[in-house]
């Protein structure tokens, strides 16, 4: 048995940085702009969203800009079975996350608990 549900909303911008898409976005949705201040991170930022809402993550890309989903699981391989069942396919793995590909063709990833009231929150599956 394992959980999951929504865990994030994730813009792409291509070789956009990602304070710079965040000026745009956090102004669009009223909130702070966090950076962390690790290197390995440099590509990536969040909007502070209030408590209880989707997060959104901007990230600097070398594909084309778009926007994903990021999924929260508690057994990452788990999930990716079950979404394959639904005909899903592992496209790659990175860092600690899967990236896979819905039928339509949609990329989203498939990460680790991300929020503090996942578990109160997610769907858990057989």
């Amino acid at each position: 048995m394992h959980r999951s549900r929504l865990g994030a909303i994730c813009i792409d911008s291509e070789n956009t940085d990602p304070e710079a898409a965040g000026a745009f976005w956090g102004a669009v949705f009223g909130c702070e702009l966090v950076r962390s201040p690790a290197p390995e991170d440099a590509h990536y930022a969040a909007l502070r969203t209030p408590p209880g809402e989707v997060d959104v993550i901007l990230q600097r890309v070398d594909h084309p800009s778009r926007v994903h989903l990021d999924i929260e699981t508690d057994d990452i391989e788990a999930e990716a079975r079950r979404l394959e069942a639904l005909g899903a396919k592992r496209v790659a793995m990175i860092r600690d996350w899967l990236v896979m590909e819905a039928p339509t063709g949609h990329r989203f990833c498939l990460v680790p608990p991300q929020r503090e009231d996942f578990s109160e929150h997610a769907t858990c599956w057989p």
